[in-house]
């Protein structure tokens, strides 16, 4: 395998390439929301339900899978009655703000482009039905 700091950009779309798996399993809309949310303090899992609007129990829980497997955040069992789970960003986790905060500032700079092309695409889908 060939070494990950030369390989090319494209390199990335081979079935075994390290970042391809990287992006499947991480760079998806709910490991993105949770890790921003996490950011700022340790989150309790039905907290993180209540803030992520439209994200079900499910979807939740294996995205938390994906990110504590990843190495991104970790999971912390409190003794409560009811017993509550925690969860809180980790080094590794943080290094992604940086990246996260550029993409969203870009989306807001770019958002009216994005509907219009939305607009048009869709006027133009119609069409061809």
């Amino acid at each position: 395998m060939p070494n990950p700091a030369t390989q090319e950009i494209g390199d990335v779309f081979f079935a075994d390439c390290a970042a391809r798996s990287f992006f499947d399993q991480v760079a998806n809309k709910w490991s993105v929301m949770i890790l921003t949310t996490l950011e700022k303090q340790p989150t309790r899992f039905n907290e993180l339900m209540r803030r992520l609007e439209g994200i079900t129990h499910k979807a939740l829980t294996q995205a938390l899978r994906r990110l504590e497997r990843n190495g991104l955040i970790s999971r912390r069992v409190l003794a409560t009655s009811p017993v509550a789970v925690e969860y809180a960003i980790n080094e590794l986790g943080h290094t992604l703000q940086k990246p996260f905060a550029a993409v969203y500032e870009w989306a807001i700079l770019h958002l009216h482009q994005i509907e219009d092309s939305r607009e048009r695409y869709d006027k133009t889908a119609l069409l061809h039905l």
